[in-house]
């Protein structure tokens, strides 16, 4: 289970209370709010077990009404299918452990059985896969080495999970297989007896093995990633320790450098980078510069239209006032005919 902040546990002791309609068993642990939890050891222990008594009184309780909810699945990242029918006496604390922890380590009274559950327990190992190669991923956008070391205990941490999770499933299709066998003793003997429990067709299961070899490729591919990346950081390492000694020790017998082709000063940005981070750098100030000049480009076309436009505007006005002068024109020498009629008249 991921850890869980203390606003966490009110977002879910609130939905507890709306989905049940009922205050748990156990009341939450209130907020101190004249001192910090996080510098002070004693309260923070004081909070943990008092957190930990308010998850226990809802495991044991003998109402199982906060159980089958699913704001408790959701809480713990239970599947779906380890909560049970909801009976008290059937649930534990030692098969909700299991179920929390891993799938099938809490003997056979809780391995996967169920190709529901498997499916269940498949998607949460792909979820710490995708979890272990995005946090890899920020390993190399991070610019301190405490935060990629953090980058990399995550990445370590799903990938501990997700292999305990493959084991737990092929123990799981491995019942599965059984279940098969033992359908297609059943089905020789009765008719109609074969697609019923827990069976699978051998199809299905060959599909699943399928799945499974290809997620331990992706687990051991991302595992050889993180070594290397492991392994660089400690030749990088090893490579700073001897620059360093080297310039402590000759620094004084060092002749001066001959001036050269300078590539660029050291800013507080770079300081810290290595040489893939510089590139990273560089590649990030590249796109932003790209995307200025797009949005640059984005203001002249928009300028433009509004030109023609306008240039479009003024030449109908210019047409407007030739016909004007033209009309004006007609005028002026049809009201000279008509003074010329009216001298000859008068």
């Amino acid at each position: 289970m991921a850890p869980k902040r203390y606003s966490d546990f009110v977002a879910f002791h609130t939905s507890l209370l709306n989905q049940t309609n009922a205050p748990p068993p156990a009341p939450l642990p209130g907020k101190h709010w004249f001192s910090n939890t996080v510098s002070n050891p004693t309260l923070r222990e004081e909070r943990r077990q008092g957190l930990e008594s308010y998850l226990r009184a809802i495991n044991e309780a003998d109402d199982p009404r906060w159980r089958t909810c699913s704001a408790w699945r959701a809480f713990l990242n239970l599947p779906s299918s380890a909560v049970g029918n909801g009976n008290g006496s059937a649930t534990t604390s030692a098969k909700l452990h299991a179920a929390i922890t891993e799938p099938g380590a809490a003997g056979t009274q809780s391995a996967i059985t169920d190709p529901t559950l498997w499916l269940d327990c498949y998607r949460d190992m792909k979820a710490h896969l995708h979890d272990a190669r995005l946090h890899l991923t920020r390993r190399d956008q991070e610019t301190t080495p405490q935060k990629q070391h953090e980058s990399s205990a995550r990445a370590k941490s799903s990938l501990v999970r997700a292999g305990s999770l493959i084991g737990a499933l092929e123990d799981g299709l491995k019942n599965l297989g059984d279940a098969n066998a033992d359908a297609r003793s059943c089905a020789s003997g009765k008719r109609g007896a074969w697609g019923g429990g827990n069976a699978l067709g051998d199809g299905e299961i060959r599909r699943r093995k399928d799945l499974l070899v290809n997620a331990r490729k992706e687990k051991n591919g991302l595992e050889d990633l993180l070594n290397a990346m492991a392994a660089k950081s400690r030749i990088d390492n090893a490579v700073a320790s001897i620059q360093d000694k080297e310039a402590l020790v000759g620094s004084a017998s060092r002749k001066p450098a001959r001036s050269g082709r300078v590539l660029g000063k050291e800013t507080e940005r770079t300081r810290e980078l290595d040489n893939q981070g510089v590139l990273q750098l560089q590649k990030q100030t590249m796109e932003d510069q790209d995307m200025s000049i797009e949005e640059l480009r984005k203001i002249v076309q928009r300028q433009k239209e509004l030109g023609i436009a306008i240039n479009a505007e003024l030449e109908i006005q210019n047409e407007l006032l030739k016909l004007t002068d033209e009309d004006t024109d007609r005028l002026e020498k049809k009201i000279e005919i008509g003074k010329k009629r009216v001298g000859k008249i008068s």
